[in-house]
């Protein structure tokens, strides 16, 4: 493999060439899927009718926004939805996952979480052992919480989720990607059989995924195997890598609904909120997301590839089906922890002369090393790694705008770990 711009060892260049010979026939399937996607998502502008008209700015209460509504439409349509909620103002994928929990659940209900524990910082939202008590979490709204954990393979406990659901429940949830964990990310088959299970066991209860990871990796989408409810971020695969801030939330009409009026005002929903010059970004974002995604599959695939080869243990493995972008690198150490995270970001467009250094991060309750050279601050469809300093020292990498460059940050990520003498 040619590079001339970097300097990278004879070793890693063989190992990435091996690495991509290994995952050709992958990387065409990603193709296709990249392909199926982006012409849907071409197929949903022109149904919508967009036009110039629609990336304008409103200012104020937003009254009339036709680029909002548009949006909205737009997002419904790719992910098989009766209706969506697309906004740059909510300001994090957990503050838009707080804000369907929020909109839907009622005092005295339940919420059940059929895939273990979630994200971390999903936990003071819920309340989980206390975190975020006092400061308006589910709990203080009474709001009870259980939770089934996953099978001993990592994948989801249908048996126990069955015997769970036996009292009733109000919220199935569903956390699709691993996390910072290492069990399997959800694909639709798995999604759509613990959704046929409560819709059985609890015929009225809201199937709530947090779909953030997920969004374009397959064709299929869950609002169409008996998701109801499904939420995501922005600055994460639908955003395109050019959406600067947002969220949205998808699903069933009524459901959207009540989540934009906890967005807004009960009296106001969808029908207001000004998007300030945000439309044009938000739609360029969307449009270019399948692409985006699918570049970000092949560097995740290259990437378990070619450290498979220099000996490392992967999940998923380079020829593994896949729920999310997300590749974990079990680095076996702090220190080769550190050093891959160092390589990431002297490929990265943006900051790549800074040292990523491990911080106490909020919401964490360890440190935790990011490297990250986005062009949005936190982007993680962009190339990007990140790991809590806690054993088993596994890197969970995610993320390039396009295969070439994503390729190069991680031969430098492991030409870091050789310098440092740890490959």
């Amino acid at each position: 493999m040619e590079n001339t711009f970097f300097k990278i060892s004879p070793d890693v260049l063989k190992a990435a060439d091996d690495a991509m010979k290994l995952c050709a026939s992958e990387l065409k399937k990603i193709e296709e899927i990249q392909d199926y996607n982006q012409n849907k998502m071409l197929y949903a502008f022109q149904q919508a009718g967009v036009s110039e008209s629609h990336l304008v700015a409103s200012t104020g209460y937003g009254y009339g926004d036709r680029g909002r509504e548009v949006l909205d439409e737009i997002f419904a349509a790719v992910f098989d939805a009766e209706d969506a909620l697309v906004r740059h103002n909510f300001v994090s994928g957990t503050h838009t996952l707080e804000i369907a929990l929020f909109g839907v659940l009622r005092p005295g209900d339940k919420m059940l979480s059929v895939t273990g524990t979630p994200y971390d910082t999903i936990h003071p939202v819920i309340g989980i052992n206390g975190e975020g008590d006092g400061n308006g979490n589910l709990h203080d709204f009474g709001i009870d919480y259980g939770e089934v954990s996953l099978a001993d393979d990592g994948n989801p406990d249908y048996e126990a989720i069955e015997r769970a659901l036996n009292e009733p429940v109000k919220m199935v949830y569903i956390q699709r990607s691993r996390g910072y964990s290492l069990r399997p990310s959800l694909t639709c088959v798995q999604i759509a059989k613990i959704a046929e299970i409560a819709k059985r066991k609890c015929p009225k209860a809201i199937v709530m995924l947090d779909n953030c990871y997920g969004e374009f990796v397959e064709k299929e989408q869950p609002l169409a195997h008996g998701v109801d409810l499904m939420a995501g971020s922005l600055i994460k695969n639908p955003g395109g890598a050019i959406a600067p801030t947002g969220g949205y939330i998808a699903g069933k009409r009524e459901l959207v609904e009540l989540c934009a009026c906890r967005l807004t005002t009960p009296a106001t929903g969808k029908e207001v909120g000004a998007t300030l010059g945000h439309n044009r970004e938000l739609f360029m974002g969307a449009y270019s997301a399948p692409m985006v995604t699918g570049e970000a599959l092949k560097t995740a695939v290259f990437a378990a590839a070619m450290f498979e080869i220099l000996g490392f243990d992967v999940s998923p493995r380079y020829n593994e089906v896949r729920g999310d972008i997300i590749q974990v690198l079990k680095l076996k150490s702090p220190e080769a922890l550190v050093a891959f995270c160092k390589g990431i970001q002297k490929g990265a467009p943006v900051d790549s002369f800074v040292t990523p250094e491990p911080w106490d991060m909020p919401g964490y309750s360890c440190k935790v090393i990011m490297a990250a050279g986005a062009f949005t601050l936190g982007s993680s469809i962009e190339l990007s790694a990140d790991a809590p300093l806690r054993e088993p020292y596994a890197c969970w990498m995610q993320g390039g705008i396009n295969f070439p460059s994503g390729k190069t940050g991680v031969m430098l990520a492991a030409q870091s770990m050789l310098e440092e003498g740890l490959l």
